[in-house]
C-alpha cells in the first residue's frame, strides 16, 4: 500500500473514533480499539508477569450532612468540611434536598439523550471550548494521542436564560429537565461556598468572595462512559483535576469514581443519591453529571492575604481562565494537573 493509501485509511479510522465510544459500541464491539488503549503502568487494574494488581477496598470519604449543617451542630459539621478539604479534598453531601425526582430525572435523561442517534447528538459537536454547548468523546478529543472510554456533554448554565436556548431540544424534555437540576446544584454550590469559607475562618473576606462566586461560571458536565469489553486496559477519564472551585457531582449505581489519596489511586465508595464534592484548583453503563462552579471568567484567583504572610508565602501563582484554557488546550491528558503547573517553589 502507498503512503497515501495509508495516510487515507488513517485519517478515516481517525474520523471513527472521532464520532465517540458510544457510536463504537452502538455499532457492535468485542474489543477495545488499540486508539483506547492505555501504557500498562496508567491503567486502572494491570497484569505484570507475577501477579495481578488490583484496586484497594473503596474509600470512604467524610459525610457532610445538610440537616447537621443547618442546625445546631454547624461548628461541628464545619470543623469536618475543614478537615475533608485539607486532608482528602473531597467529601460526600446527604440529606440535600435533592435526593429524589431532580436527581433521578437528570440521570434518566441525560441516559436518554445519549441513546440518541449519533446524528441528532452530533449537531452540538465542536472543539470550541468556549461554546455554549459541547458534545464530544475522549478529554480533548483534537488533541489527545491515546483516547478516553468516555463522551460527554457539556452545557454552560450560569446566568440560566442566557444559554437555556441553546441547550439540545432533544429529549423534548432535556431542557426544563435540566434547567431545574442546574438551578438546584447552584443553590447547593452557594450553601457549601458559605460553609467551606466560613471553615477557613477569615472574615470579611469570605464575604466577599462568596459574593463572587455567585455571580460566577457553571457548567454542567454529562459524562457517558458506554460498556467496555477489556475495561482493564482503558480509562473513562485520565488523571486530573478540576479548574475552579468545587464541583459537585452526582453519579448513576454503578462505581468508577477514584481518586488520589495518600498518594494511591482509590475507589470511592458510592452513596446511593449523595454529591460528591470536589474542591477545584482554586481551592457498565455509567452516567455521571458534574457540576463546576468558579469565579467569573475574568476574575484573577489568588489566596487570601489573611492566609498568608512572609513565614508563610503564597504557594501558588495568581490565575485566571484563560490560563487554564491555555493549558487544557496544550497538554497530554495524562500531563493535565494545573495546579501543580502554577506551583510556587521557594528556595528556603
Amino acid at each position: 500500500m502507498s503512503p497515501s493509501m495509508i495516510a487515507l485509511v488513517v485519517e478515516e479510522e481517525n474520523k471513527k473514533y472521532q464520532r465517540g465510544v458510544k457510536h463504537l459500541c452502538d455499532n457492535g464491539l468485542t474489543k477495545v480499539p488499540t486508539k483506547y488503549i492505555w501504557p500498562e503502568p496508567d491503567r486502572p487494574i494491570f497484569t505484570k508477569p507475577d501477579k495481578l494488581i488490583k484496586p484497594k477496598q473503596n474509600l470512604k470519604l467524610p459525610i457532610i450532612d445538610i440537616a447537621e449543617l443547618l442546625g445546631p451542630n454547624r461548628s461541628h459539621v464545619l470543623r469536618t468540611i475543614a478537615e475533608a478539604c485539607e486532608n482528602y479534598g473531597f467529601f460526600q453531601v446527604v440529606n440535600h434536598g435533592m435526593e429524589g425526582d431532580v436527581s433521578r430525572y437528570m440521570i434518566e435523561v441525560c441516559k436518554r439523550f445519549f441513546e440518541l442517534p449519533y446524528e441528532e447528538r452530533s449537531k452540538y459537536m465542536t472543539s470550541d471550548m468556549s461554546a455554549p454547548v459541547r458534545y464530544g468523546t475522549s478529554f480533548n478529543q483534537s488533541k489527545d494521542n491515546i483516547f478516553c472510554w468516555r463522551d460527554f456533554l457539556k452545557l454552560s448554565a450560569h446566568p440560566l436564560p442566557d444559554y437555556f436556548p441553546y441547550w439540545p431540544s432533544s429529549p423534548s424534555d432535556f431542557r426544563s429537565l435540566a434547567a431545574i437540576y442546574a438551578k438546584e446544584t447552584k443553590e447547593m454550590f452557594d450553601l457549601m461556598v458559605k460553609a467551606i469559607l466560613e471553615s477557613l475562618e477569615i472574615d470579611g473576606e469570605g464575604d466577599k468572595a462568596a459574593e463572587e462566586l455567585k455571580e460566577g461560571s457553571q457548567l454542567v458536565v454529562v459524562n457517558c462512559y458506554p460498556p467496555c469489553p477489556q475495561p482493564e486496559l482503558t480509562l473513562g477519564m485520565p488523571p486530573h483535576s478540576d479548574y475552579g472551585f468545587v464541583t459537585l457531582l452526582l453519579q448513576d449505581d454503578v462505581e468508577g469514581l477514584q481518586i488520589m489519596y495518600r498518594d494511591e489511586w482509590v475507589t470511592v465508595d458510592p452513596i446511593p443519591g449523595s454529591f460528591v464534592v470536589n474542591v477545584g484548583d482554586h481551592l457498565e453503563p455509567r452516567i455521571s453529571v458534574a457540576s463546576l462552579h468558579s469565579f467569573p471568567l475574568t476574575s484573577v484567583v489568588k489566596p487570601s492575604p489573611k492566609l498568608t504572610d512572609e513565614h508563610n508565602p503564597p504557594q501558588y501563582m495568581d490565575t485566571d481562565f484563560a490560563t487554564f484554557l491555555q493549558y487544557i488546550s496544550s497538554r497530554e491528558p495524562k500531563w493535565k494537573n494545573f495546579l501543580e503547573s502554577r506551583k510556587i517553589h521557594h528556595i528556603r
